[in-house]
């Protein structure tokens, strides 16, 4: 996500602190820069030009010349203005007479269908009863592809077969009523353009449906496109918040920060990856830091709580501090991380000076090297896997062997175990002095 983006101005930034004091000059050859990278990376124009102007006219004032560290208050301006841009958060209307009824509408291949199905996840793990509607009776297997993400995520889908999609609508909302339902997510159809007979539908299913939201899915990978599908869709149904899917992708990503500003309409959730724990709520202070390159260390936190049991990681914790971990421990924490999302998602989270190692990692070596770890510790006994010293060179050629690997390697990840467990030792020893400088 954004990592053009995060290099270029991660550049602009380094230039800056340079100097000792910024002149305005320094700030103008600056803000060109900023202006470069943000239009390469698909910002609106008018957005780019507002944005440079606000910049701007703070760097070149009082706030930045009589700053300790004109550099730093430089940066904290551009980011204090790019969460401006981005808009407040905004949270989902669970307000009213139940069910409330959010109709997700966008064009074929937004990755409509499977946004349902995430946010109905979300939606139940909050408490709610949720259920879906298969109301797109025209995309080949469609209906199919609803009703197996809605067994994945433990939600019922409604279909009718040869229901036209208002009155498939307004017969979902009736039995939800009477089955306790309170929350009714309509997946709608989709068309490969704006059209009149895809909106006349839709005006049809909010006539016959009181929805609470009407969402709007746009595939981010569009980049400026993506903003006259939400200004199109504006102009003809109520939208009450957007949805931008494959955030995770390479696209340039600035209708992210355009959209907002362009269309007025609020950026809800964000699609980062195709698992379906991959949706986000939107939070634009933690997007603006994951743009500037500092990281995003509360959403690092909060999928590790969603993964890690509370009470194993803080038996994991205190075994890692006391330096008595042992490969089982460190086994069971990959698979931990694993399950926390790509590991390219992980890296670009991490803050500062490891934000930038991790963005020289390429992604698919990292995971492949995780696979590697996890064969060659299952290959090995319980026994050997408490003990790692009884490994002697017959046991790592078995191990090598189970593992599809060679005893190069298997020499590796022990050694690299051990000086994990060297550094856990010396942490709790010094209390982490002479560690070194993670955040930059």
């Amino acid at each position: 996500m954004f990592e053009n983006l995060t290099d270029r101005l991660n550049q602009v930034f380094q230039n800056l602190r340079r100097h000792g004091k910024l002149s305005e000059e320094d700030v103008d050859s600056a803000m060109r820069e900023v202006r470069m990278a943000l239009l390469e990376a698909d910002v609106h124009y008018s957005v780019v030009k507002d944005f440079i102007k606000r910049v701007r006219e703070r760097s070149v004032g009082a706030e930045v010349s009589k700053a300790l560290n004109p550099a730093q208050q430089v940066i904290k301006i551009v980011n204090e203005e790019l969460i401006a841009t981005l808009g407040e958060p905004a949270r989902l209307n669970l307000l009213g007479p139940k069910p409330r009824v959010f109709m997700l509408v966008g064009l074929q291949g937004s990755g409509k269908t499977t946004a349902a199905a995430k946010l109905a996840r979300i939606l139940r793990s909050q408490g709610e009863r949720v259920m879906l509607v298969a109301a797109d009776p025209y995309r080949p297997a469609a209906v199919k592809q609803l009703q197996t993400l809605g067994e994945k995520v433990g939600v019922p889908v409604f279909y009718e077969a040869g229901v036209k999609p208002p009155d498939l609508a307004r017969r979902a909302f009736d039995q939800a009523q009477k089955g306790g339902v309170s929350v009714l997510i309509i997946d709608t159809a989709g068309r490969s353009q704006l059209d009149d007979a895809l909106m006349e539908e839709l005006k049809g299913i909010t006539h016959r449906t009181p929805a609470a939201e009407t969402l709007l899915v746009v595939d981010a990978m569009i980049g400026q496109e993506a903003l006259h599908v939400a200004e199109g869709f504006r102009d003809n149904v109520s939208l009450t918040g957007l949805i931008l899917t494959k955030m995770d992708g390479d696209a340039r990503g600035g209708a992210a920060i355009s959209i907002r500003s362009v269309t007025g309409v609020p950026i809800k959730y964000l699609g980062v990856g195709e698992g379906l724990d991959a949706l986000e709520a939107y939070n634009p202070t933690r997007l603006s830091s994951r743009i500037l390159g500092m990281g995003d260390m509360l959403g690092l936190i909060e999928k590790a709580e969603s993964t890690y049991d509370e009470k194993t990681a803080r038996a994991q914790a205190e075994k890692m501090m006391s330096g008595q971990f042992t490969l089982e421990d460190f086994a069971q924490q990959l698979r931990q991380v694993r399950k926390m999302g790509p590991i390219s998602q992980i890296l670009e989270m991490l803050p500062g000076n490891l934000g930038q190692a991790a963005r020289s990692v390429d992604p698919r070596d990292a995971e492949r090297q995780l696979k590697i770890t996890e064969a060659i510790i299952d290959s090995m006994t319980p026994q050997e896997r408490r003990h790692p010293d009884i490994l002697n060179a017959s046991r790592r050629r078995r191990i090598a062997r189970g593992s599809g690997t060679d005893v190069t390697i298997v020499n590796r990840t022990l050694k690299q175990f051990r000086d994990a467990q060297r550094m856990f030792k010396s942490i709790q020893k010094t209390g982490g002095r002479g560690m070194p400088r993670l955040f930059g």
